[in-house]
């Protein structure tokens, strides 16, 4: 059994046994969460309700048809495997983590669901010799295929959706997946935890040439780490965040320029206006991070700008009350 970070098996690793049981497990908590959309959309767009119950009540029967493949090959004893005991798998949203819940939020959120689905039974269906399970994922690659056409179709009017919007859409999405997130969060990384060890640096040593050796050397290493980090937990083929390659060198490189931002002005000979020019760099990074998330993660620009502000404005305090001790 080969293990990864955090104790997940590799997709690859996994038996058909363990394959059928963790599409169960997947299956069951789709219904779920069907469910729990259907009962926040049910006063205000009971059509759209509807249709989320109807695919709720098609995942327990895609569900009932996997433990009847299982019991058929396997027996009665299912092998407790959720998705995430597997890396690279998928995650789901808990209703209460999308609230208010609106159509074009579950809508987005459903669409996703289906097509990582459809994704994961056309893999497992590659990975499977039996050729009755092998025809099962088949097909219910191709129902997850059509669960995907009907929740993009969803919206508060049940207007259609043409072609080109949905392409254009798709584009974005992928977008977002193989170079917003990761190369956000090698951002967010660069840009708060080399504040400390620079300004300690800076306010230790009163040397700027010192300091920018350290803001390198933080910046570069920690780009470095966040690449091959960011490549090696995730090869993309489960959660379709894309290529590895790309989303390493999206993270390493933002980790890099996260912290060089604040490290360059330190090549600056006078100490004072250096730290003058690195902090207005800070400030600048960090209402950065805060709009890139409200814009593209469709995260509260206020929350965005409390959480990495408040965060930054701390770490940054921490490096120079322990530089200056």
């Amino acid at each position: 059994m080969r293990l990864f970070s955090g104790g997940r098996r590799d997709f690859d690793s996994l038996s058909e046994q363990e394959i059928l049981a963790l599409a169960i497990s997947s299956e069951e908590d789709d219904g779920r969460i069907y469910r729990a959309y259907a009962d926040g959309l049910r006063n205000d767009f009971p059509d759209s309700a509807k249709i989320f119950e109807e695919m709720a009540e098609e995942e327990g029967r895609h569900r009932d048809s996997l433990i009847d493949m299982h019991r058929q090959r396997f027996g009665d004893t299912i092998p407790l495997i959720r998705r995430e005991h597997v890396r690279g798998f998928y995650d789901r949203k808990p209703d209460w983590l999308v609230k208010p819940l609106g159509v074009e939020k579950v809508r987005a959120q459903a669409e996703e669901m289906e097509r990582q689905a459809e994704r994961f039974y056309l893999a497992a269906a590659a990975r499977t010799t039996d050729a009755s399970t092998r025809k099962l994922l088949g097909q219910l690659a191709e129902a997850e295929a059509g669960h995907e056409k009907m929740a993009s179709e969803l919206n508060a009017e049940h207007e259609a959706t043409d072609a080109a919007t949905i392409e254009k859409q798709t584009e974005r999405r992928q977008f977002i997946l193989t170079y917003v997130q990761p190369g956000l969060a090698g951002l967010m990384d660069g840009s708060v935890s080399t504040l400390a060890p620079i300004f300690a640096a800076a306010f230790a040593t009163g040397d700027t040439w010192q300091t920018f050796l350290v803001g390198l050397s933080a910046s570069v290493g920690a780009g470095i780490s966040m690449g091959f980090t960011e490549a090696a937990h995730d090869d993309g083929k489960l959660s379709g965040r894309g290529s590895p390659l790309k989303r390493g060198l999206a993270s390493g490189i933002m980790t890099a320029i996260g912290g060089l931002g604040h490290a360059l002005p330190y090549l600056i000979p006078d100490f004072w206006t250096a730290t003058a020019v690195a902090s207005v760099v800070v400030f600048i990074e960090l209402w950065a991070i805060a709009y890139i998330q409200n814009r593209f993660m469709e995260t509260p620009f206020l929350r965005a700008a409390f959480q990495v502000v408040l965060g930054g404005a701390l770490v940054f305090a921490a490096g120079v009350l322990i530089g200056s001790a």
